[in-house]
């Protein structure tokens, strides 16, 4: 499966309650939305996907530590220190920290998100879509100059500290063309049953992990057959600020353009088949298009939306 953050870990634990633990899942994280911040490396969407399944996400906000305090965050505060937009918990600073200690020490972001989730067991392999840098950037007009000056800004700047708010013109993916794929991204996608792709993002997160080169065309050519869930119901994103990045790139909020947008592996896209949520409707052409409820209220739900994924790949369990 290719993930993003708070959807992505929603529908692992649909995929988990149908498969059970001891089902083979393998999840492809993005990276993209990771940044460095206060000296720590920040992994929001690895993280959220292994508290999530761990049971220690704080479910009311979907990203999170349970139990979360924020003295670290007033102490910086108290410093004046900068970014000033960004809060980190004090439970959420232990993960960074141990992070960082061993990326510094020379280990891979893969292998330690291995060691991390010793600690979570989360019953699902995460993989990061690259060990290697892999940033979404953003160019936006700069919002303190009179011009029309434009500027590059992280993903997490334009996300939390402007809600995407501001005049926006395109997305970069820092670092993607020096990249490879994680250790086991590629097997992964050659060898499993069937390829899900998350209701996540689609620019910032499923467009990210894409950019990574060589996962695209794992996509383009294993044997199992690749179906994608839309983000989106009644042409509106549930969660997150998908519309506006949809914006950005010229694609409409809604599950046909965003199938369109994915397009047909029979043709130069990736998918298969795309689930869509029952009151929608979509003309993709090349793929095969069903429509199921789409909300994800609990993991039974969610499970009954994985199997319906599966019923469209042709794939029994």
């Amino acid at each position: 499966m290719l993930v993003g953050g708070v959807g992505g870990a929603r529908f692992l634990q649909g995929v988990r309650e149908l498969l059970g633990p001891t089902g083979e899942i393998t999840a492809i994280v993005n990276v993209g939305d990771d940044v460095w911040m206060h000296g720590l490396r920040i992994c929001p969407d690895l993280d959220t996907c292994m508290y999530t399944l761990g049971g220690g996400i704080d479910t009311e906000r979907g990203w999170g530590r349970i139990g979360e305090t924020w003295h670290a965050k007033e102490e910086l505060s108290a410093y004046h220190a900068v970014p000033d937009w960004f809060g980190l918990g004090d439970r959420d600073i232990a993960t960074h920290l141990i992070r960082s200690q061993m990326l510094r020490a020379g280990y891979p972001l893969s292998a330690v998100t291995e060691a991390l989730c010793k600690r979570w067991q989360p019953d699902v392999r995460l993989l990061p879509a690259s060990d290697d840098r892999c940033e979404t950037h953003v160019v936006i007009s700069d919002p303190v100059s009179d011009s029309d000056e434009r500027r590059a800004i992280h993903f997490q700047e334009w996300w939390v500290r402007y809600r995407a708010q501001v005049p926006t013109h395109s997305f970069a993916n820092v670092g993607a063309e020096e990249a490879k794929p994680g250790p086991g991204v590629l097997e992964a996608i050659g060898d499993a049953d069937v390829v899900l792709l998350a209701p996540s993002n689609p620019v910032v997160s499923i467009g990210a992990i894409l950019a990574v080169p060589g996962i695209r065309g794992a996509l383009r050519t294993t044997a199992a057959k690749v179906v994608g869930v839309s983000p989106i119901i009644g042409g509106k994103a549930l969660r997150g600020m998908a519309d506006e990045c949809l914006t950005v790139i010229g694609v409409e909020t809604s599950a046909e353009a965003i199938g369109r947008h994915y397009g047909a592996r029979s043709q130069t896209g990736i998918l298969d088949g795309w689930l869509i949520h029952s009151t929608d409707e979509a003309d993709v052409p090349g793929v095969e298009v069903r429509s199921v409820p789409l909300l994800m209220t609990d993991p039974p739900t969610t499970a009954a939306m994985v199997q319906a994924a599966f019923d469209l790949a042709g794939v029994r369990r």
